[in-house]
């Protein structure tokens, strides 16, 4: 009697491990975390058995986060790190949570996100095609873009 109640329990719990599924909201658009760094990241050798502190990604940071059509280049003006004009208009802007995370509804297209600074707008990636911090977004899938905001980081 014992093994049977010890049997259903554990065919109850796997049978529930098989049920549980991840969370995935509905539609599409880009999540992520944004975070800052400034300083030397310069890689560096570190002492023996000591940990090499550079390895951080940077602090989360809380910001505005804009949404536009991708743009290149050649559509905006760099000064000091940062966009000073921008051709296009925003379509959609965010604020992240006090830790750095966003999470933006798009429709299925390819987008640039920059994020809100003091002195002007910041991306820091850029593809081989000229385009600023380009993300793809596909029907009914969620796509991952964490920003390092490092214009005053040195590497």
């Amino acid at each position: 009697m014992n093994q049977l109640v010890k049997l259903l329990f554990a065919s109850a719990f796997t049978l529930m491990l098989f049920q549980c599924a991840p969370y995935q909201p509905e539609g599409q658009g880009v999540v992520g975390q944004v975070t800052w760094l400034e300083g030397n990241h310069m890689t560096m050798i570190a002492e023996e058995g000591k940990k090499n502190k550079n390895t951080t990604i940077g602090e989360p940071v809380k910001r505005t986060v804009r949404v536009y059509p991708l743009m290149k280049i050649s559509d905006v003006t760099l000064e000091d790190g940062l966009f000073k004009s921008v051709a296009a208009k925003p379509l959609k802007e965010i604020e992240t949570d006090e830790n750095g995370q966003y999470t933006v509804t798009l429709n299925p297209g390819r987008y640039s996100l920059l994020t809100v600074e003091e002195g002007g707008l910041f991306a820091s990636i850029f593809d081989g095609d000229g385009n600023i911090q380009p993300v793809t977004v596909k029907e009914g899938e969620w796509t991952l873009l964490n920003i390092a905001v490092n214009y005053k980081a040195a590497y």
